[in-house]
């Protein structure tokens, strides 16, 4: 897999997976609506997907070493890994009860983020535990914040 690919699709999934459990949970405790979890999936497969592929073709331009097709092939890359992907999340949702739904979906993001972690670790020879550790500690750290603000808006009652 050539670095531009490779790329776009680490970035895409790992965004996917922290915006989306994140956005999911915060939704979920601050309102307990199906409807609203749905919704914000959707919002962040379409926008947020668009957004991080506009900000890694950004970023790669202002490096200045890599060709225009590279660039385009991180875009892309980037845009489809993080849309399809974010679409994953709205499975568990349509078939499962909201609270079962997100339990289901806390481990399906988590797991493919270990996954992920792990095959980064092996190609850069580094230990795995290290890596997944890591990123899996900020994935749990967004997702707790998250469930506390949703928390927070729904004491508010507005």
């Amino acid at each position: 897999m050539n670095d531009s690919l490779r790329t776009g699709i680490c970035f895409g999934l790992t965004s996917a997976v922290i915006t989306t459990l994140g956005l999911m949970v915060g939704l979920h405790s601050g309102t307990g609506s199906k409807m609203v979890v749905i919704g914000g999936i959707l919002t962040i497969a379409v926008a947020d997907a668009f957004s991080d592929a506009l900000g890694i073709h950004v970023s790669e331009e202002s490096e200045n070493i890599h060709t225009t097709k590279q660039i385009w092939i991180s875009t892309i890359a980037t845009f489809s890994a993080k849309f399809f992907f974010a679409l994953t999340f709205m499975i568990p949702i349509i078939f499962l009860p909201l609270s079962t739904a997100i339990i289901a979906s806390l481990v399906w993001g988590l797991s493919i983020l270990t996954v992920l972690s792990y095959i980064i670790a092996k190609m850069q020879i580094k230990r795995p535990w290290k890596v997944v550790g890591e990123h899996v500690l900020i994935a749990v750290v967004v997702i707790v914040i998250t469930h506390l603000v949703g928390d927070w808006v729904a004491a508010l009652g507005v």
